[in-house]
């Protein structure tokens, strides 16, 4: 038994099926995909279960994968132990109807023994209490004495979820020795973690209607799964996946920045573990294209990333450090996923970002824990208030927990739990109603064979009608007036995917049917939504199918130049940048990008021009089938989150753009014409979205601004439009002169009411209080309205209250002698903006407040009695 790197077990495993006739399939994204019932892929058979259920055809009937997995039910544990992780890889071999429990055990068995050259003696074998073939084939055929053979109940070796596939299972466990405590018997061995399950061995044999009733199935299935990382510890003889090569290396360079050791200090420890775990969490979800928010698999990104965060600063670490340490994890990790590679500067921007942002919400949560802590009654910190702090401003609530037991104080958590409860309920249900609206929930059930695409060749073709439908109901056929779904053989209509709309056109024969969308089934249906304008159309018609050729031209046009945008993106922004979301349409170029701030408008025109360089240089664009591996070698850009298969769509614009895509383009990038950016947006945080248009929507655009501006030199009196500028120039002097003679008339007409206000003065308790209403001037001009009248009367409170376009604030000072009585301007622009929902406040002497609600002016004007009153005599 020799020493194995993690990254050697993987790929012994994986070659080793491969040469017992499996295909290797390639992990799976972390995102679901076509799954709504997962949030993230948490096992080795989660992408696979289409094939275990008959929806779909595996590549073979033999699979094996290594899957990357995240599961966060016990994500509080890790750290506090060395066992809990979110992050881990499943190894797996599959068959589907093929092979079953001989074969399984046998080549378990081989792998283990022969290639892994684990000892005999090490091993031992659970099987389901009734499960006699299991426990024959391992006697019989492979020599396990009866002794080392462990019959468990269901609970440990029978696998079901519910109704469907489910049977017995066969767990080969590893004895890690002595060193680990005594073996008194398999289950003292096993609590005492001295006895490891290593691989589960899953016999698919029985179908359960999810009441305790098992038939038989006629085609059984075999679904295995060994855990990479538990593997590696045994090869390499670590307690635990933190002591593993790649992890371990992951950890040092977390030490090196902390300044500190690994297994010297127990809470050190913890947080070394936490940044272990979730930055290798964080930097696979980020690269299969998870972006931080505040729900869904966007929440447990954010809640890893700033989980990790946290413990960076209880290590000392004061600056951003997990996007240098998710480095590491790509180095360790991009021989076998090589996308973290292509995507890194991506990876490491998002996770700069977010937690530059967690560092401000950890400021400004202490801020207010704070002041949840000064308001608190009876030592209990309120569960409305840690909640809100943990859902509203993204402070943990462990955190809140240590801060607020530091204070002495207890936190109502059975409030807490209830709120957090509510919240996931609510996420549920959210989840739930947008998973039964998708489309890939729909309940067209199509017999009939696929549809076969020529419309990346053809702009019409002869067809058949294999079904019609009327919404989801199947009828033989459909006549003048109706709605109705057509399915064809062949069609040259393009159906929305890829963010590409679909064609519209005419299916015309008997009947004509005008076709206003098109949309293809997951089983490769293409499904023409339209309205029979005439005729009657019917099963089994042969029918001429024809897509409107300008409308697809258009979209060809946009399509192209989006692949060229994304290009240009890149040379003038950054390799971070990545598509993000796209549209497009006749009408327009829709393209989302991450990137983490606003274009300037030098870095616009570069892209702008670079794009029309290329549009003008006449490239040819090429699109060709090529095996993955293949176009990834070209350098092929990826969707982030999508899945591919072997073989995929790539299209090539020169040396200056290549990526996988199934949409329709040019053939030359001079068919474009020009292309015109006309918006640069945030659409999210970390997002941002260009709209542009090409070739005629250019001319249109420019059109319309030419009417518009000789319009405005109509308005203006401009002899033409060349002389516009100046003539906006000139009137806008104009105005701003006329405006600065009313500011400074209103500035005066304000100061020359200031003796009035200090004659309106009023005693209260010994202070000279003022109260007035100032409208329609500047703050800095109410601001000095107020100093003169506190350098006036050192034993003044004055409070002016301006309105001015819709927004009003109050100006609020204090003379030295009501401060020393105890008058503060700052908690009295506090309390009286309180009243109308606004907020502020400043020095004893000076401070400002914003009016929310103006139409309570008045009203919390009339208060102002009442907070002095509480300022100076309590």
């Amino acid at each position: 038994m020799q020493w194995m790197g993690l990254n050697d077990l993987r790929e012994k495993y994986l070659t080793f099926f491969e040469s017992k006739m499996h295909t290797r399939m390639a992990s799976a994204p972390l995102i679901p995909q076509g799954d709504n019932s997962l949030l993230l892929i948490n096992s080795g058979m989660a992408p696979l279960k289409k094939f275990f259920l008959g929806q779909a055809v595996p590549p073979n009937k033999r699979v094996t994968t290594c899957q990357k997995c995240i599961r966060t039910p016990d994500i509080e544990s890790v750290g506090k132990t060395s066992r809990h992780g979110t992050y881990f890889e499943m190894l797996g071999n599959f068959s589907f109807g093929d092979y079953f429990k001989n074969e399984a055990i046998e080549w378990a068995w081989e792998f283990l023994t022969k290639v892994l050259e684990i000892p005999a003696e090490k091993l031992w074998i659970t099987v389901f209490e009734s499960d006699d073939e299991a426990e024959l084939i391992w006697m019989n055929k492979i020599g396990i004495p009866k002794e080392k053979i462990v019959r468990l109940g269901k609970k440990d070796n029978f696998w079901e979820h519910g109704s469907g596939p489910c049977g017995p299972c066969s767990e080969i466990h590893f004895d890690r020795g002595e060193a680990y405590g005594p073996f008194e018997n398999f289950e003292q061995a096993s609590d005492a973690d001295r006895i490891i399950e290593i691989w589960n061995l899953v016999f698919s044999q029985f179908d359960s209607d999810g009441n305790s009733h098992y038939e038989e199935m006629k085609n059984k299935n075999i679904d295995t799964g060994m855990g990479l990382e538990r593997l590696a510890c045994v090869m390499q003889g670590v307690d635990n996946i933190f002591e593993v090569d790649t992890v371990q290396n992951i950890m040092k360079h977390i030490c090196k920045i902390a300044g500190v050791e690994y297994h010297t200090n127990s809470k050190s420890d913890v947080s070394l573990r936490v940044i272990t775990d979730h930055i290798r969490s964080t930097t696979f979800m980020v690269g299969d294209g998870v972006m931080p928010s505040n729900e869904g698999r966007g929440y447990v990104l954010r809640r890893l990333l700033r989980r990790a965060a946290r413990h960076g600063r209880l290590l000392g670490i004061k600056d951003t450090f997990l996007y240098k340490v998710c480095e590491t994890v790509i180095q360790e990790n991009e021989k076998a996923y090589p996308e973290l590679r292509e995507k890194a500067e991506y990876i490491k921007k998002i996770i700069q970002v977010e937690e530059e942002n967690f560092a401000k919400t950890v400021d400004n949560g202490l801020e207010l824990l704070n002041k949840f802590i000064e308001e608190s009654k009876n030592g209990i910190l309120s569960g409305e208030d840690a909640f809100k702090l943990s859902d509203t401003y993204g402070f943990p609530i462990d955190l809140t927990l240590e801060i607020a037991e530091e204070k002495g104080l207890k936190i109502d958590m059975d409030r807490y739990k209830e709120l957090v409860l509510e919240q996931r309920n609510k996420a549920k249900a959210d989840h739930a109603a947008k998973a039964s609206s998708s489309w890939a929930d729909n309940s067209i059930k199509i017999s009939v064979s696929k549809t076969v695409f020529t419309g990346y060749t053809e702009t019409e073709n002869d067809s058949e009608v294999l079904a019609v439908f009327d919404g989801t109901e199947e009828k033989e056929s459909a006549s003048e007036g109706e709605s109705v779904v057509i399915v064809l053989d062949r069609t040259p209509f393009y159906a929305e995917s890829g963010g590409q709309v679909s064609d519209t056109g005419i299916i015309s024969g008997n009947a004509v049917i005008s076709v206003d969308s098109v949309m293809k089934t997951e089983d490769g249906h293409f499904l023409h939504i339209g309205t029979v304008d005439r005729g009657t159309v019917k099963k089994g018609d042969k029918v001429k199918a024809s897509i409107d050729v300008t409308r697809r031209q258009a979209t060809m046009k946009n399509h192209t130049s989006a692949h060229l945008l994304q290009a240009a993106l890149r040379e003038v922004l950054g390799e971070h940048v990545h598509q993000a979301g796209q549209l497009v349409s006749p009408e327009r170029c829709r393209f989302d990008f991450s990137h983490f701030s606003a274009m300037t408008p030098e870095e616009i025109a570069k892209v702008e021009n670079r794009v029309n360089e290329i549009i003008l240089s006449s490239i040819p664009v090429e699109t060709k089938e090529l095996p993955i591996e293949e176009a990834r070698k070209l350098g092929a850009m990826a969707l982030f989150g999508e899945k591919y298969g072997d073989v995929v769509r790539v299209v090539k614009a020169g040396d200056f753009s290549v990526e996988f895509c199934g949409g329709t383009h040019v053939d030359n990038t001079s068919k474009i014409g020009l292309f015109k950016i006309i918006s640069e947006n945030s659409v999210a945080s970390g997002v941002r979205r260009i709209e542009a248009v090409t070739g005629s929507g250019v001319l249109a655009l420019l059109n319309e601004n030419i009417a518009v501006i000789n319009e405005a030199a109509a308005i203006l009196k401009a002899p033409n439009a060349s002389e516009l500028t100046a003539k906006c120039t000139q009137i806008m002097n104009e105005y701003k002169a006329l405006e600065k003679e009313l500011q400074a008339a209103g500035e005066e007409n304000a100061m020359m009411k200031l003796s009035a206000f200090a004659d309106s003065a009023y005693d209260f308790n010994g202070v000279s209080v003022i109260a007035a209403r100032v409208d329609g001037v500047k703050n800095d001009v109410l601001r000095t309205m107020g100093d003169k009248l506190r350098d006036k009367d050192a034993n003044v409170i004055s409070v002016l209250a301006c309105v001015n376009d819709g927004k009003g604030v109050f100006s609020v000072s204090c003379g030295k002698d009501a401060v020393a009585k105890g008058a503060h301007a700052g908690k009295i622009a506090g309390a009286i903006a309180g009243l109308t929902g606004g907020k502020g406040g400043g020095r004893p002497d000076s401070a400002m407040a914003g009016i929310g609600d103006i139409a309570k002016t008045d009203e919390a004007m009339a208060e102002l009695e009442k907070v002095v009153q509480k300022l100076l005599f309590h």
